[in-house]
C-alpha cells in the first residue's frame, strides 16, 4: 500500500532482457531497502529482488508491460519513487495499492502564474471511477481532479511536485500510468454487483 507522495526519482542504471525486464535503478534509499520489499515505480508495485549500498534491482513480466507505461523507459530515464506505507506514519495522499489500472495520454499542458495544468485523456470506460476533487494517481503521484469531462481530465501541479517528481518533463503525446482511487472502485464494483 502507498500514498501516492513521491520520496525521490530513481534512475535506471542498467536494463536486462529476461523475456521481460530487470531493471537496476540507483537511488539515495537503496541501502535502507530489503530483498522482498515492494516500491512503487511510475505508480507500479514492484518487488525488489537485489539491492546494495547505491541501487537496487526489480523484474518486471510481460503482463506489467502490457498494463502500464514501462516499457517506454530507457537506461539513464529517471523514474518515480515511492516505499510502501508504513501504518505508524501520516497518510498525506490517498490509498494506493501501485496497481496501475489503465494508461493516460497527455492531451494538453496550460501553464499558469503558480502552476502547471495537465489534461489528460483516458479510456472512456474507466470514466466512472473519476469525480471532480477526487484522487487520481498519475505515474505514481497522488493527484486531485480539478476538472472533469467525458473522456478527459485535469490536474494542477504545484512547483514543488514539478520539481520532486517526473512530473516536470511530462509533454503532449506522454503516456503515463493512472491508477484510480481504491476507495471509489470498491463502491463502483459493489453497485455494480447490485445491478446483476
Amino acid at each position: 500500500m502507498f500514498t501516492g507522495i513521491i520520496e525521490t526519482q530513481g534512475i535506471i542504471t542498467q536494463i536486462t532482457d529476461l523475456g521481460g525486464k530487470r531493471w537496476t535503478i540507483a537511488c539515495n534509499f537503496a541501502s535502507e531497502l530489503r530483498v522482498d520489499e515492494s516500491v512503487a515505480h511510475n505508480g507500479t508495485c514492484l518487488t525488489v529482488v537485489a539491492q546494495n549500498e547505491e541501487t537496487f534491482s526489480v523484474e518486471i513480466i510481460e503482463e506489467s508491460f502490457r498494463k502500464t507505461a514501462l516499457g517506454n523507459f530507457n537506461i539513464g530515464d529517471a523514474i518515480n519513487l515511492e516505499r510502501a506505507l508504513q501504518y505508524n506514519g501520516r497518510l498525506d495522499g490517498h490509498f494506493v495499492q501501485g496497481h496501475v489500472d489503465c494508461t493516460g495520454t497527455i492531451i494538453g499542458i496550460e501553464k499558469e502564474e503558480t502552476s502547471i495544468q495537465f489534461t489528460l485523456s483516458f479510456p472512456i470506460e474507466k470514466r466512472k471511477y473519476l469525480i471532480p476533487v477526487g484522487s487520481v494517481t498519475i505515474d505514481g503521484i497522488s493527484l486531485t481532479v480539478a476538472k472533469l469531462t467525458e473522456n478527459s481530465f485535469t490536474v494542477a501541479l504545484i512547483p514543488h511536485t514539478l520539481q520532486k517528481t517526473t512530473a516536470g518533463n511530462w509533454h503532449i503525446g506522454q503516456t503515463v500510468n493512472l491508477e484510480f482511487d481504491m476507495l471509489g472502485k470498491y463502491v463502483v464494483g459493489a453497485l455494480d454487483l447490485k445491478s446483476i
